[in-house]
């Protein structure tokens, strides 16, 4: 039973993948769902009367989504899942229409940090968002359109020595041949989106592998696929939290925050160092004509389980990891600990971590980093610091994460989920 949901779980988390190949999309992709699950849009731009109920707001590439008991009041707090929607890729330049000798070439622009060569002879969509003059917007995708093809061996016979990619002149992908006067990027996603070419006046596009997620190994146990980093957690957090609205029963509001941009930093209105979050937080504090001091009670009882992937031990590179804390696929999500608060647990969210799982029936193991390899970070610690809340980072171990297609056990995302829904609901 347990291997048969795990199975169904990464099942449909190909599909969320397939339908959100941009940070947009995700956004979009998620909204749809819960529109299904009954959850009311919310525009930021008009006022709010707020009631127990189910809730979200999209803003750009990021979706805030809530759920508000009958049971709650103005200092009841919050428990909130946060992750993101981007992902490492290639981001579409002005004029972006290039080429040379006899090849039709995209301009694009490093997108955050991939492995470069795992980009190289893969297919490619565009997809993302298209501004019309008259300020519509319209989502746009591709079908496979793009390649960065790589040299060959026999015209580089050191290649295999090490590989080094220019990020100016070697990933520009192409897209077509012949007349390059004849070339136009933005009308194939124009046409993508049913919209006219010449009334587009602004574009957010990305790259995204153009392989949908596939399950393999042994026994089926693992499953590859683009943006794990950190759509698997995005999803987990939305199964969760739709499957919680069902039945809300806790004493707080639950609460799935899945911003933009974190592989950039996260500094945009629609990331984790923006506004977004603190202004829904405060908002929704206003529907309970909350004082200043009941909000602050209520932040002082909120809790955030910062969701975003991390590494499992490399079986060619096992003396890149901590010696002693060996994070496996298929045995539970990671609890990731840094010294220098490059993830934000401390030991009270490590135990409360620990009781959820064990509530849940989900194994989970430790993370650290060797000394000599520092770690990442998340937007965790951007959200103790900016809401004041306790947080806690954990996420599924991957194995070639910010490559184009990324490695997970089937489990782990399904004990994610298992968790998240004892977290919304404890």
């Amino acid at each position: 039973m347990a291997q048969a949901a795990a199975m169904a779980h990464i099942a449909d988390l190909a599909e969320y993948v397939a339908t959100s190949p941009s940070s947009y999309h995700a956004a979009a992709s998620a909204a749809k769902r819960l529109d299904a699950a009954g959850f009311t849009a919310l525009d930021e731009s008009s006022e709010w009367h707020l009631a127990a109920g189910s809730y979200y707001v999209v803003r750009d590439g990021a979706v805030i989504a809530w759920v508000q008991p009958e049971t709650v009041s103005a200092t009841s707090g919050f428990h909130i899942l946060g992750a993101h929607t981007d992902s490492p890729g290639f981001k579409l330049k002005p004029k972006p229409t290039t080429g040379s000798n006899g090849w039709w070439q995209a301009g694009v622009e490093v997108y955050g940090g991939p492995l470069l060569n795992s980009w190289l002879d893969r297919e490619l969509v565009l997809a993302g968002r298209l501004v019309l003059r008259d300020g519509s917007v319209h989502l746009t995708q591709t079908d496979p359109l793009l390649r960065i093809p790589q040299l060959a061996i026999h015209l580089d016979r050191q290649v295999n020595e090490g590989l080094t990619l220019d990020r100016q002149t070697h990933t520009n992908p192409v897209f077509g041949a012949g007349d390059l006067a004849e070339a136009d990027i933005l009308g194939e996603l124009a046409t993508a989106a049913g919209v006219d070419s010449s009334q587009i006046a602004g574009y957010d596009i990305l790259t995204a592998p153009a392989q949908r997620g596939e399950v393999f190994g042994h026994g089926k146990n693992f499953f590859a696929s683009s943006r794990l980093d950190n759509l698997s957690s995005v999803h987990a957090g939305l199964i969760a939290l739709i499957d919680y609205a069902r039945n809300p029963h806790g004493r707080h509001i639950a609460m799935l925050a899945a911003f933009d941009h974190e592989e950039l930093g996260s500094e945009s209105r629609s990331g984790a160092a923006g506004p977004f979050l603190e202004e829904l937080v405060f908002r929704i504090q206003a529907s309970f004509n909350a004082s200043t001091d009941q909000t602050a009670r209520a932040l002082s009882n909120s809790v955030c389980l910062s969701a975003d992937a991390g590494h499992a031990v490399h079986p060619n590179y096992p003396e890149r990891h901590d010696p002693a804390n060996r994070p496996q696929v298929n045995a539970g999500p990671l609890l990731k600990i840094n010294a220098n608060q490059r993830y934000a647990t401390d030991a009270i969210g490590a135990a409360a971590f620990a009781g959820w799982c064990e509530a849940a029936g989900v194994p989970y193991q430790e993370f650290v980093s060797n000394n000599r390899v520092p770690c990442g970070s998340t937007i965790g610690p951007l959200t103790a610091t900016r809401i004041g809340i306790r947080t806690v980072d954990v996420g599924i171990p991957l194995l070639s994460m910010h490559s184009a297609r990324e490695m997970c056990g089937v489990d782990d995302p399904w004990y994610l989920a298992g968790v998240s829904k004892e977290f919304f609901g404890a």
